[in-house]
């Protein structure tokens, strides 16, 4: 203990450069769950993965486990070339002590800004742009992080839903088709559900409904 103490307290510079790592560290994984959430393709893969599962109306199969460790992964794939950079241009030569602290935020923020304001709609952003009363920027790297982050989690949640949408409609008429037949029969005490159910995995399976929903969501990136 004493001796981590002693790296925080110690003046010499190798151990101030060993203080600012560990803090960037620290930092970094205090934020981490944040920058997940907000700056990648989880909060739209999550989600889309949701409506499968809500559609299908199977409860909790997959379990939420099952859900986020998809999505998660499905993430570190979609991000990979992103993240590579980052650490190519930014986190090795930092801890090379090639370049300063500043100088690889900047780099670190250069690749994941060309991601978000790939699939961030102009409307979107004008909309933090305007309410915080700043210039028009010329280039991507003009935006403002402050700005395109919400921007971009507000664009992702706009189409993480309307693909739900279309997931959603072929097993609605499945219901609606097998409630019509239930109430021409008299049988209106039968949930309808428990008879669609069987019918909507099928057709799941048939169509191979995790790949055409993991091929989407990869196309989408």
């Amino acid at each position: 203990m004493n001796e981590f103490i002693d790296i925080f307290s110690n003046t010499d510079p190798e151990n101030v450069s060993t203080s600012v790592r560990l803090l960037l560290l620290l930092t970094v994984f205090s934020l981490a769950p944040s920058i997940l959430i907000l700056m990648t393709s989880f909060t739209r893969i999550l989600i889309v993965l949701s409506f499968v599962r809500t559609s299908l109306a199977t409860q909790q199969m997959p379990p939420n486990q099952v859900l986020i460790g998809l999505a998660l992964f499905l993430t570190f794939f979609v991000m990979a070339p992103t993240f590579h950079e980052i650490n190519e241009e930014a986190l090795t030569p930092l801890f090379e002590e090639e370049i300063t602290l500043d100088e690889a935020y900047d780099r670190a923020s250069a690749p994941i800004k060309e991601f978000m304001a790939k699939h961030t709609r102009q409307k979107d952003l004008a909309l933090f742009l305007n309410y915080a009363q700043l210039d028009k920027p010329e280039t991507v790297q003009d935006i403002p992080l402050t700005a395109l982050v919400p921007a971009f989690a507000i664009s992702e949640l706009k189409t993480a839903f309307q693909m739900g949408f279309m997931i959603f409609v072929p097993f609605l008429v499945i219901d609606m088709a097998v409630a019509s037949v239930l109430m021409s029969m008299g049988m209106m005490m039968l949930p309808p559900v428990m008879i669609s159910l069987p019918f909507k995995i099928l057709l799941f399976i048939l169509v191979d409904g995790w790949y055409l929903i993991t091929h989407s969501l990869l196309e989408g990136f």
